[in-house]
């Protein structure tokens, strides 16, 4: 009785640094298949990950629905995987989804919430963020902006 709690720790144990191993070796594999255009492939390598949680890696799926690397074209989709990288706080994600908002590609067109996006990915490094929240900001009413601003302090 008491070698199954041990070998029931060894089997876990394995199991996670097996998975962790085939986690890395598919993230690589499809970077390299990313850099090579072989967009098909870097997607299906890509894709369990992003369901996983993987934020980079659901921005970097999002970029190929927006621009239609290797897959159709699809707005909804790419806004969907940048908001689960943003929520996240990936911060190009972040930037991402502002753009999706300022364009409204997949979304309809909100300059208080690309504002929001901008700011929060300025917040967490990107520094083109804040050059498209000044540009958005000339857009916007100062209650606007004032909005955009509480929606990313409380986030």
């Amino acid at each position: 009785m008491k070698t199954k709690p041990l070998t029931v720790l060894l089997a876990l144990t394995f199991l996670f640094l097996f998975s962790g191993s085939v986690y890395g070796d598919d993230l690589q594999d499809g970077l390299d298949a990313y850099e090579r255009k072989d967009y098909k492939e870097a997607f299906r390598l890509w894709k369990p990950l992003a369901e996983q949680g993987h934020a980079d890696i659901q921005r970097r799926l999002g970029y190929m629905y927006e621009t239609g690397q290797g897959l159709p074209q699809h707005y909804k989709e790419a806004v969907r995987l940048y908001r689960l990288s943003a929520e996240q706080g990936d911060a190009s994600a972040q930037y991402n989804l502002g753009m999706m908002y300022l364009g409204g590609k997949g979304v309809p067109k909100h300059y208080v919430i690309a504002h929001m996006w901008f700011n929060l990915s300025t917040s967490n490094g990107y520094a083109l963020g804040r050059t498209r929240r000044n540009m958005v900001e000339k857009k916007m009413t100062p209650e606007q902006i004032e909005k955009a601003q509480d929606m990313a302090i409380n986030w």
